[in-house]
């Protein structure tokens, strides 16, 4: 009885999601664990589930206060001045994450009830944007340098179970979608395009002229560098292609497009680490070192962020517990009923038996990424080919829950009229109105 309490609260957002407070939780976490886990096929069952929805709610909320510059308008408006947001303003903001926060959400947003919101309900942690109009993970190239040659993946850690939630309850209208890839007009074009958003996101390739002021590169070393920046560019140009070129029209085309998005990645690896290994094995100990320095800048920066904000330390610190952090009990409680509208979808689509059970399995399968796919960044490799490794495992874990998503969801619409798969597709857009 209690299993199936747990199942409800976390699967319908009923009521019963209001009781599962303080006490009631924790009673529910300790005293059922072995059944918790079999019910979800998560380790810690319902707690795996409030820690990692937890860590997406307010994991990396060291960069809170980039997300309050951004809401405010006072980096968007600079940022975003042109159709190019890359202009002249990214040398004039500091913080890159501030900048990137800018940049996705006036993009994001731009198409989204008319512009008329401030922020939006699938937004990342950091106050960037995973899915920009049609475009899933728009800084793509950009995440791969960062977690391969400065060993910051951030950014990337934060690309998990709320973009899957956003590719099945679209949070745009059809209409919304369609101002992304429509002509321009006279007056000019306030939404981006795809091509426009995926052209922007881009740093320009590997960071070449600061590796050679820090290795000293003789003239093989150089050439070996010239041929990786070569690759890093081809890798760039790789992710570049799947870029949509028209709006997924329904959930199945929008996870088909984080598939087509994340194999991209995964090839742009693939082809980087061959260049990237012969790089590495012509420089020496100390060159391998002073090489480190990058990345260990880049680390001492988040070092000192998180120190500033005690909270993001303790939330994707080991051991925290949130069973016993009030704030984070009540986010947990508030992204339950908020996710999954089981009785709304059930009542809308008049689902019967059989289509209650798949929605349940799409509902289980989806919510398991919340651990696989965990917001919390793990600690750096100590080199490049060995942060490329981490980087490419981390994809293919993503690809997997992302088709595992996609084939719930296939079995979960086979049996659905035209009607049905209509009203599914409408949920999404009227939830976040």
């Amino acid at each position: 009885m209690v299993n199936s309490l747990v199942r409800s609260a976390v699967m319908s957002g009923s009521r019963l999601g209001l009781a599962l407070s303080g006490a009631a939780l924790v009673m529910l976490i300790v005293l059922l664990p072995g059944k918790a886990e079999a019910q979800f096929g998560i380790r810690g069952g319902p707690l795996g589930v409030a820690r990692f929805a937890v860590g997406h709610v307010i994991g990396m909320s060291r960069l809170r206060h980039s997300r309050m510059a951004v809401r405010g308008g006072r980096y968007r408006a600079a940022a975003l001045r042109s159709q190019d947001p890359r202009g002249a303003q990214r040398g004039q903001l500091a913080n890159p994450y501030v900048l990137r926060a800018a940049l996705t959400a006036q993009a994001a947003l731009s198409g989204w009830h008319g512009g008329r919101r401030p922020q939006g309900w699938w937004r990342h942690p950091d106050g960037s944007y995973g899915w920009v109009g049609p475009v899933f993970w728009p800084f793509a190239h950009d995440d791969l340098t960062n977690a391969i040659i400065l060993g910051d993946a951030t950014s990337l850690s934060l690309y998990g179970y709320g973009d899957i939630y956003a590719a099945i309850f679209s949070p745009y209208a059809a209409t919304e979608l369609a101002a992304y890839t429509a002509p321009p007009t006279r007056r000019g074009r306030r939404v981006p395009t795809p091509d426009a958003i995926c052209d922007a996101s881009d740093s320009g390739g590997l960071p070449v002229d600061r590796i050679a002021a820090a290795v000293q590169p003789n003239e093989l070393q150089r050439a070996a560098l010239d041929e990786l920046a070569a690759a890093w560019s081809l890798a760039r140009d790789t992710i570049r292609s799947a870029c949509p070129a028209q709006a997924p029209a329904n959930a199945t085309e929008r996870l088909g497009l984080m598939q087509t998005r994340i194999e991209a990645m995964i090839k742009a690896t693939d082809a980087i680490a061959p260049p990237l290994a012969k790089f590495e094995g012509l420089l020496d100990d100390g060159q391998k070192a002073k090489l480190e320095t990058i990345s260990g800048e880049r680390r001492a920066a988040l070092s000192a962020a998180q120190r500033k904000d005690a909270q993001a330390a303790s939330a994707c610190a080991p051991g925290y517990d949130p069973r016993y952090d009030v704030q984070a009990q009540r986010q947990y409680e508030q992204l339950v009923q908020q996710q999954w509208p089981a009785a709304e979808i059930a009542s809308t689509l008049k689902l019967d038996e059989i289509a209650r059970a798949r929605l349940d399995v799409l509902q289980d399968t989806t919510l398991r990424t919340m651990e696989t796919l965990s917001a919390c960044p793990t600690k750096p490799a100590a080199t490049p080919q060995a942060r490329l490794a981490a980087v490419k495992a981390r994809l293919e874990t993503m690809l997997q829950a992302v088709k595992g998503v996609s084939d719930a969801l296939d079995d979960f619409e086979a049996d659905l009229s035209d009607a049905q798969k209509a009203g599914f597709e409408a949920i999404g857009p009227k939830r976040g109105a």
